[in-house]
């Protein structure tokens, strides 16, 4: 099997708008979430993860972004500086791109006014991929992963599939989404928004807190100064809800166990655990279950919802970027708005910064209609 590596990255999103910017506001405690009282958004003020005013235009300010959407800008600033760390590029044949996203231009819904008939072809998610790759003047057709909020793994995944597969020898993987009224009013009607932000695996969670940005990885078969590489990654569906995670965590733990054993790992040699732990009542239950019967119960484990929201389709990407540098620099991240044990099955979290090496972590992905993913990374020697 092709060894695939992780050659750049890039983080855009509240705390900044490079990997480093991100990490090293994770690593002093800071969160992107904050209270939003926008009457745009909804009638009473909520906790979420938002780009502040400007924020996103001084971002982009150097490229022609002109009559784009805060969905298309996000990607543009992304992947332009991932492009700027490397000699590839989308013009090569032998680069493709990926674009994970779970609502891409769902905010031009919103900006249509009332009676009139809204832009559905720009608001189709191959529409919006398809001008990111003429921006950057791609050579091929990108390629759209929109799996709910298992996308932005699934897309790496692929990508390194693509690469095994000796379909291209680099694969640009970018993922994105924007919080909107739509987004927003949907978790509210399952009555999943927490009022306060975000306590993964906590006792007293009650909810998710939404957040925004875009994220990048460059993929590619050539190790050169790359501090990471790329194990195996399993995708499943439970199929027990549309919306209702497994109640027993099987599925999940199938997928991880099939992560380890095809990257030739135990659990003994995992040094943490990337989770998903939106802080929903029943999604940390699950996964708790699911860290069980991979035996994976006393392994760290951490959840970065607390510094960025729930970034749906951009999260698996943000996640994956910060915990590879805590990785790199020897660190557990902590699970910040964790306080006190709430799960059935208890797991190993911690609320503080652990100096740990790892050579190998973790990172899990749950979403809408039973899907999970799982996939191994690795520090280079």
């Amino acid at each position: 099997m092709q060894q695939v590596y992780v050659v750049a990255d890039n983080i855009v999103g509240p705390l900044g708008s490079t990997t480093r910017e991100n990490f090293d506001q994770v690593l002093k405690g800071n969160s992107g979430i904050g209270r939003q009282e926008n009457a745009a958004y909804a009638a009473a003020p909520f906790y979420g993860a938002m780009m502040a005013p400007g924020q996103l235009e001084r971002y982009t300010a150097a490229y022609p972004v002109t009559g784009y959407t805060r969905f298309e800008k996000l990607l543009v600033a992304s992947i332009s500086d991932v492009l700027q760390q490397t000699g590839i590029s989308l013009e090569d044949q032998r680069c493709g791109l990926i674009i994970s996203t779970t609502k891409g231009n769902i905010e031009l819904l919103e900006q249509t006014p009332e009676g009139d008939t809204p832009p559905l072809a720009d608001m189709q998610l191959y529409t919006t991929a398809t001008k990111i790759a003429t921006h950057f003047k791609a050579a091929n057709q990108p390629v759209v992963i929109s799996s709910a909020c298992i996308s932005g793994l699934v897309a790496i995944l692929t990508g390194k599939r693509l690469i095994d597969a000796g379909r291209y020898d680099h694969v640009v993987v970018a993922g994105a989404d924007v919080l909107t009224r739509f987004v927003l009013s949907g978790f509210q009607s399952f009555q999943a928004v927490s009022a306060v932000p975000c306590k993964p695996f906590d006792a007293h969670r009650t909810g998710v807190t939404l957040g925004e940005g875009a994220a990048t990885v460059l993929l590619s078969k050539d190790r050169g100064h790359a501090s990471f590489s790329l194990g195996a990654g399993a995708i499943s569906n439970d199929a027990n809800h549309i919306s209702g995670p497994s109640r027993t965590g099987e599925e999940l733990a199938a997928v991880m166990k099939l992560a380890l054993h095809n990257s030739g790992l135990q659990p003994a040699d995992i040094g943490f655990v990337s989770a998903h732990g939106t802080a929903t009542l029943y999604n940390d239950e699950m996964e708790a279950k699911a860290l069980h019967h991979a035996g994976l119960a006393s392994v760290p484990v951490n959840s970065l919802k607390g510094y960025y929201g729930h970034t749906l389709g951009a999260a698996g990407l943000i996640e994956a970027i910060i915990s590879m540098q805590a990785m790199k620099n020897g660190v557990i991240i902590p699970t910040k708005g964790f306080d006190t044990p709430g799960v059935s099955m208890p797991v190993n979290i911690y609320n503080t910064l652990q100096q740990q090496s790892s050579a190998h972590f973790l990172k899990t992905v749950s979403g809408f209609g039973g899907c999970n993913a799982a996939m191994v990374f690795n520090l280079n020697s």
